[in-house]
């Protein structure tokens, strides 16, 4: 094993600690009671450690996607297709590489979203940089400038998307994702 490996595995293991420490305390005590220095204490690491693995505790629970892993989704799609077509699609291709395993941990997250007012919010933020990336990869894919009418949709489906993955947190995960992710796009095929 190079040293490079052995960093990367202990960079990783850190991370994966930091993380299981924050999900048991959220969920014991709330997302609102716990602080930084109560998650690094219970994963054994430094406030330090902690912020050189998370930004900010609610990083731990909304993670964001890269622009990459965007323009990789946008490449799985004929950029013929009509728009709302290629933005559907593209979520359920996005859902197909969640495991069963994923699903829990990603469950585990949104349930502690959709139960915090603040993590609501932030939720939106979250999902209008996510369509900035998107649509920014539309732009880079086609070499032209997004009409309004392209990025305002962008931002609906991604707002939708927040919604349905809410509505599976809100159900406890009893209803299936795909089914509330369709009736949020359904919803906005009447516009």
């Amino acid at each position: 094993m190079t040293d490079s490996d052995w960093r990367s595995r202990r960079w990783d293991a850190t991370h994966q600690r930091i993380y299981q420490a924050a999900m048991k305390l959220f969920a014991e005590h709330g997302f609102e009671r716990v602080n930084v220095g109560q998650i690094a204490a219970g994963a054994s690491v430094s406030v330090p450690t902690f912020y050189a693995h998370f930004p900010s505790k609610e990083h731990i629970v909304m993670q964001l996607p890269t622009a990459e892993q965007m323009q990789a989704l946008l490449a799985t799609q004929d950029s013929e297709l009509p728009l709302r077509e290629r933005l559907s699609r593209i979520a359920q291709v996005w859902l197909a590489q969640w495991g069963p395993e994923d699903r829990e941990d990603i469950l585990a997250r949104w349930r502690i979203i959709a139960a915090t007012p603040a993590l609501r919010t932030r939720a939106a933020e979250f999902e209008r940089t996510t369509a900035q990336m998107i649509s920014g990869g539309m732009v880079a894919e086609e070499g032209a400038s997004l009409r309004q009418s392209d990025a305002i949709l962008v931002n609906a489906y991604m707002a939708a998307f927040t919604s349905a993955l809410l509505a599976w947190a809100d159900s406890n995960g009893e209803r299936k994702l795909e089914e509330t992710m369709d009736e949020a796009f359904e919803a906005l095929q009447g516009l």
